[in-house]
């Protein structure tokens, strides 16, 4: 990874500063009240060390089309409660009513611009071509109106839209400490593992869970990779078991088009590193809306499968246990309801308890692990699902890309930032 500049490395304060977060959250779908601001609650040490700038926040809030694709009022709403400061909104994102608005802010401000996906570019334009971005409209106003550009939303890094990579080559882009923390924890545990490394990979995103065992086992990352839920119930189909056409079809539905690519990956994992995977052994059925635990070699495979076995969550306890590193990611069953909870729950007391150092990919996990007050004990919990699991799989981020390329073409401006940190 090219060198990254961080709020560490500059002295920003009297400047104007755009910052990007990701508070794309679960509102009230009456009030749009927040349900969960866990993603808000993450950047406030970056808008913390922002406090003597002009500071102007961008954000999305879902997509055009959902329910809860709303302005970013309520977010403007939510933070001036946790911040306990004035957080002013402005219904626009580059137009004269937000240029107004900027116009009139002091040192100390804080001004929430609305909902960038509401401005057409910022859903048109996603391209890896950063240059190109550089001509939108979006880019082109907010860009003459700032000083810097500071990203913190390591949830969209994966993405290539103008709000996370347009600014490339229009400012000095600065890594939040937000995104810091995320690059820092996910490259650790790659790149050098405590040992043993253990992969705990579940969940019915099947395709994004065996991109990250591909890229852990081939680069000789993990020493063992457990596979739960609906990772492990298509391994077990690929190894030869007979899950039953009810499982099948539930995971050619998910996979869609992704189907054949995925099943061949398995089978080449399975051909190559067997003996560092760990398959369950027996499984959890819903039968008739009850739970029957039963062994792999001898089951009723006309029922779905709902959860890992008993036997086979005693084993990936004891597994983890002994663990250095561990990276987690998705539930072992259906653990909304409370007869096929066990596994997920059980694994994530054993991930708790453990020595090791423990990074869980974001998600229904990571939202879990919080309800069950376990943060705390838990080494690194992501805020991005999809940017941590392609992070995880060894891809290249288009948002951490634009911070390596700013940094570079930008080297005089953020060194004169420097000499005035000194």
């Amino acid at each position: 990874m090219g060198a990254i500049r961080t709020l560490n490395d500059v002295f920003l304060d009297g400047k104007t500063v755009l910052l990007r977060i990701d508070g794309n959250s679960p509102l009230h779908p009456i009030n749009n009240s927040f349900l969960d601001d866990t993603r808000l609650k993450a950047v406030i040490p970056t808008i913390n060390k922002l406090n003597k700038t002009k500071l102007i926040i961008l954000t999305h809030q879902s997509r055009p089309g959902k329910k809860d694709f709303t302005s970013t009022s309520s977010h403007a709403r939510e933070f001036q409660r946790l911040l306990g400061r004035t957080v002013k909104f402005v219904d626009d994102i580059c137009g004269e009513k937000a240029f107004s608005a900027i116009e009139e802010m002091k040192i100390g401000d804080i001004l929430m611009l609305n909902n960038v996906r509401m401005h057409n570019e910022e859903m048109e334009c996603k391209t890896n071509d950063y240059e190109s971005q550089l001509d939108t409209n979006f880019v082109q106003r907010l860009s003459s109106i700032a000083d810097v550009f500071v990203n913190d939303a390591f949830a969209c890094a994966h993405r290539n839209s103008p709000s996370i990579t347009g600014f490339t080559y229009a400012l000095p882009c600065i890594a939040g400490s937000l995104m810091m923390s995320e690059i820092n924890s996910l490259e650790s545990v790659l790149s050098n593992p405590q040992k043993p490394c253990i992969g705990i990979l579940g969940g019915i995103k099947v395709d994004d869970s065996v991109k990250v065992a591909k890229n852990m086992l081939k680069n000789n990352i993990a020493d063992k990779i457990i596979v739960t839920g609906g990772v492990a119930n298509l391994f077990l189909d690929i190894s030869g078991v007979d899950i039953g056409e009810i499982n099948r079809l539930f995971l050619k539905k998910e996979l869609d088009k992704k189907w054949d690519k995925t099943c061949e990956d398995i089978q080449n994992i399975l051909l190559h590193y067997s003996d560092k995977i760990i398959l369950p052994t027996d499984i959890a059925l819903n039968i008739n809306g009850k739970r029957t635990d039963q062994p792999i070699s001898n089951f009723q495979n006309e029922f779905q499968i709902f959860d890992l076995g008993i036997q086979s969550t005693l084993k990936a306890s004891s597994v983890i246990k002994n663990a250095g590193s561990i990276i987690l990611n998705g539930p072992a069953g259906v653990f909304e309801l409370d007869d096929f909870k066990f596994g997920t729950i059980e694994i994530i007391n054993a991930c708790a308890e453990s020595k090791a150092f423990v990074v869980v990919g974001g998600g229904h996990t990571a939202t879990l692990i919080s309800n069950l007050g376990l943060k705390k004990k838990i080494g690194h919990v992501s805020t991005g699902g999809g940017a941590c699991l392609e992070f995880l799989a060894g891809e290249k981020l288009s948002g951490v890309e634009s911070l390596e390329i700013s940094a570079k073409r930008f080297g005089l401006t953020i060194k004169k930032l420097q000499r005035e940190l000194l």
